[in-house]
């Protein structure tokens, strides 16, 4: 192997910058012990990271102590959750990505206008969870594809609107509006979806990155949805592509054959990891050329909860 591109942007998004330091700004106020519902962000690394610091993660409620200081993730929570947290009196930090926050108010909107709303999203994941869980049971049906549209039946006589999870395919999710639009013309809701900026940054990379290279390689999480869609994205445009938690799961035979490998990662993905990759490489390969390719140069910032405003 000759060469890696690097694409830019890749790494962190303004909402997962922010959550992470939501957690280290209230371990300076607050101290240990801080605890968090869920993984902060997909991330095993920065999970870790923040547990050596002292912060407890908890998957239930109840299992936070009355009283104590308790942060949401970035992936946003459903309603009850918030009233849980208010009658075991504690204190809430909320690190929902204001974009996700945005999806959340779209899907009240709609409802309090008399809509019956479509998601466009992957069941089961945190922050699909979350935006179900923002209005009663059977105000929203998930879809995840053409297909369910297809399938999809929905209340008779009621108006429609459809949202989308902030970290899907930008190709894909834009052919699911389309069959939205097809089958129910009536159908309102944003051209692009609900699609974070960060997301579409990091596809439009990589994509453009595809071009120039013969291999790809994804720095994120299994669960990162964002970090998938990059992995997916390269094998599309038909180059041998791998997702990689670490350094640690890079195999010397996969780069047999290839002369230029692309680099990005996911947008919960922290930098540290992906020196960690070029390292390897450069260990690997004697005299490997290491080039950046910047498609664009985000500025977005999200400010933190006042609570934690200096």
């Amino acid at each position: 192997m000759k060469k890696v591109i690097l694409a830019t942007p890749r790494g962190f998004c303004a909402g997962v910058d922010r959550a992470i330091h939501v957690v280290e700004k209230a371990l300076e106020k607050f101290g240990t012990p801080i605890y968090v519902r869920h993984e902060i962000v997909h991330n095993k690394f920065v999970v870790e990271t923040l547990k050596d610091k002292g912060v407890i993660f908890v998957d239930h409620l109840c299992e936070v102590p009355e009283g104590s200081v308790v942060i949401f993730s970035a992936h946003g929570v459903a309603e009850r959750i918030y009233k849980e947290a208010e009658e075991r009196h504690l204190q809430v930090l909320d690190a929902s990505c204001p974009l996700v926050l945005r999806v959340h108010y779209s899907a009240q909107r709609h409802y309090n206008a008399g809509r019956h709303i479509i998601m466009i999203g992957h069941a089961g994941h945190a922050e699909v969870e979350g935006t179900l869980g923002q209005l009663p049971e059977g105000s929203i049906s998930l879809v995840r594809n053409e297909a369910d549209v297809a399938n999809l039946v929905v209340p008779e006589g009621k108006e429609l609107a459809y949202i989308t999870q902030t970290t899907l395919s930008v190709a894909e999710t834009r052919g699911i509006i389309a069959s939205l639009k097809e089958h129910f013309p009536g159908i309102i809701g944003p051209d692009a979806g609900d699609l974070c900026y960060a997301t579409g940054n990091r596809q439009a990379a990589v994509r453009d990155l595809c071009g120039m290279v013969d291999m790809l390689l994804v720095v994120g999480a299994k669960n990162s949805s964002n970090s998938s869609r990059l992995k997916e994205l390269g094998e599309e445009l038909g180059v041998k592509s791998f997702l990689i938690d670490t350094v640690k799961d890079l195999r010397r035979e996969w780069f047999d054959g290839h002369q230029v490998v692309g680099l990005s990662s996911g947008a919960s993905a922290p930098e540290i990891l992906v020196q960690e990759v070029i390292e390897w490489l450069r260990s690997e390969f004697k005299g490997l050329e290491v080039e950046n390719f910047v498609k664009l140069v985000e500025s977005t910032k999200f400010n933190l909860p006042k609570a934690l405003q200096d």
